[in-house]
């Protein structure tokens, strides 16, 4: 299950990109799936290759998302957990988050997706318990959309990740 996390590194390299247009068709799904676990939203990306350069990978991700429909947004946002929060935040922190999870969760039916790249570690816990007290006034169909955009920005960041690791 991926988890929700910041990432404050290099720019992905050329050799992740030339790796992302050649490698086997079949690997380039799992490692998609990685970064958004929809199988639309993946072939998609892994069909239309070679990109030029990361922009146009990166282009051809957000409109992949944006092309998603309410059963792929189902589909990846099963596939979801909290976001981690970082070392030494107290249990009571832990427990409100859980309630403020659990709320949103009774709500909305799905897991709450945040994209926290480029939040301060010292910052993490109060943007996300201040993201789920404001997302929990919307209606369904206003969340939707905003999960649809976390979920587009944690997959631009994760793919972003995977590029500057080569990890492919």
């Amino acid at each position: 299950m991926p988890t929700q996390t910041r990432t404050e590194s290099p720019s992905p390299t050329p050799a992740g990109l030339d790796r992302f247009n050649t490698a086997p068709a079949a690997e380039i799904e799992r490692t998609l799936l990685a970064c958004l676990r929809s199988l639309r939203w993946s072939h998609r990306l892994t069909d239309h290759r070679p990109y030029p350069d990361l922009d146009s990978l990166l282009a051809a991700a957000d409109e992949a998302a944006y092309d998603l429909t309410p059963g792929d947004l189902c589909e990846a946002l099963a596939a979801e957990s909290l976001p981690e929060l970082p070392e030494g935040v107290y249990a009571v922190a832990h427990t409100a988050l859980g309630a403020a999870h659990a709320a949103y969760e009774a709500r909305f039916g799905h897991v709450f997706v945040i994209c926290l790249d480029g939040t301060p570690p010292t910052e993490v816990l109060n943007t996300i318990l201040a993201a789920i007290r404001s997302r929990l006034a919307n209606d369904p169909e206003e969340e939707r959309v905003v999960a649809a955009e976390e979920l587009r920005r944690l997959a631009r960041e994760r793919l972003t990740g995977v590029l500057r690791g080569a990890g492919l």
